[in-house]
């Protein structure tokens, strides 16, 4: 079969479902097609030539929309490609849409979208989980195999365990940021979300690696993902932070991730206590240091040099209240407003730098952790996936969505969620891996094996594949 006569295939059930679903915000059908017919005529061995994937709308893709969510950025297209785009490109992959997504990154529910939000293909009743819902629905529901989307505090891991299927943060600067839209710069990821972690491993293997476009991205040697999925995990440590298991985890989730425990101890592995002492910090630390980055990033949104402009604006000063008034959405206006005060003359000690403090001591807890274990293994997410508003007037609610994934991130470690079971109602569940500075392919491994041997064996109703 052509390259193109797939492509055609996987555009036309993106067409299919996204009525239902709303997973991509748009569908590069002509630049998608014309792509595939290129590859056809070419010869060359190209890592993942013809390989359908789906890019969050906030990394940017030369001639396609970036919006990143929001009204602001409506109909916007990008002059330039991520860093990460080029490189999937000049590897064979094709590009068929940008997925929808949380308002600037901001959400753990794809609720704040500008442009609707995307559903659960397991029950559409339910929210997928953000922010980059969308890229774990375009997988989830089989139109995929792979897709990025980006993390700042879980927003590739929380979604995979909402929606059962494998999501994939790596080390900070593993994957150059170059083009992926800032929310907080010391904290953001591109990630990346597969059916499987040898899917993962595939598209890890060609964006990983230093970039001269961003200082930040890391010259450390970069492996081959695939060959070192060795399917042997016999004596690796698993740290278990039984601490955390605590008050706000579901029964169901607790049962399930209890039972991963079991079934790697069956595969070898050897299963030691931990401690994370300051975890518990990790949702307060995040939502200073993350707001007060986007408080600086998006001062760049200002109705001037691109974007949504308000009309009737008499001066300077009114028309930046006004574009950003109307631009923004009600979450990003609160995470401003939030990050600005901390950084605030009378209030950056009392906040933002005693958060950095504590920073330091979750990222110093890993550490100290990591000289008796491997990984360690926590739940994804606490809840299964919950109803499409159930937690819409209650902020902090929503916050705690991602109580076990955000400090991975303050940390800048890699983690990685795998599918580990399904709920009483039928919902898929995540268990976490997080791993050492650079220690992706031991991750990837670890859930890959874990994949094999005790697979969920289970779609959700939408599905295409």
């Amino acid at each position: 079969m052509s390259i193109k006569s797939t492509i055609e295939k996987v555009i036309e059930n993106a067409e299919k479902l996204n009525p239902t679903l709303n997973s991509f915000l748009s569908i590069e059908r002509e630049y998608a097609l014309n792509r595939a017919e290129e590859l056809d005529q070419n010869q060359d061995d190209l890592a993942l030539k013809g390989f359908a994937i789906a890019i969050k709308d906030n990394i940017c893709t030369e001639g396609m929309q970036t919006t990143c969510g929001s009204k602001i950025l409506h109909n916007y297209k990008a002059h330039y490609d991520s860093t990460a785009a080029s490189r999937l490109k000049e590897a064979g992959a094709i590009i068929i849409g940008k997925a929808n997504m949380d308002e600037f990154a901001m959400g753990s529910s794809n609720e704040s979208s500008a442009f609707g939000i995307c559903r659960n293909p397991w029950d559409t009743e339910r929210v997928p989980g953000g922010s980059s819902g969308g890229s774990a629905v375009a997988v989830a529901s089989g139109v995929v195999r792979a897709s990025l989307g980006s993390e700042t505090g879980g927003s590739v891991r929380q979604p995979a365990s909402l929606c059962g299927i494998v999501g994939f943060k790596p080390t900070y600067g593993r994957i150059s940021r170059f083009g992926l839209v800032a929310f907080a710069s010391s904290l953001d990821n591109i990630g990346i979300f597969g059916q499987t972690s040898e899917d993962v491993a595939k598209v890890l293997s060609v964006i990983a690696g230093r970039d001269k476009n961003d200082t930040t991205s890391a010259d450390v040697a970069v492996p081959n993902y695939i060959s070192e999925l060795s399917n042997e995990i016999s004596g690796k440590k698993i740290g278990v932070p039984r601490a955390l298991f605590g008050e706000g985890l579901d029964a169901d989730v607790k049962n399930a991730v209890e039972q991963s425990i079991e079934n790697y101890r069956k595969l070898g592995a050897e299963i030691v206590d931990v401690e994370l002492p300051h975890a518990q910090y990790g949702i307060a630390v995040y939502y200073i240091i993350a707001t007060a980055e986007a408080s600086s990033n998006l001062a760049r949104f200002d109705g001037v040099r691109y974007g949504f402009r308000a009309e009737g604006s008499h001066s300077l000063r009114e028309n930046y209240y006004k574009t950003r008034e109307e631009g923004f959405g009600a979450e990003v206006k609160r995470r401003i407003m939030l990050g600005t005060y901390v950084l605030s003359s009378g209030y950056y000690d009392a906040y933002y730098s005693k958060a950095q403090k504590v920073r330091n001591l979750i990222r110093q807890d890993y550490i100290n952790a990591f000289e008796k274990c491997d990984v360690i293994l926590t739940p994804t997410s606490p809840t299964t996936a919950f109803k499409i508003g159930e937690k819409s007037d209650d902020p902090i609610s929503m916050y705690l969505s991602d109580i076990y994934t955000v400090s991975a991130n303050l940390a800048a470690i890699p983690g990685i969620s795998v599918p580990c079971g399904l709920s009483n109602e039928g919902l898929p569940i995540g268990l976490q891996l997080v791993g050492k500075h650079w220690a992706e392919s031991t991750l990837l491994n670890m859930a890959n094996v874990y994949e094999k041997e005790f697979p969920l064996n289970a779609k959700p109703p939408i599905f295409v594949g």
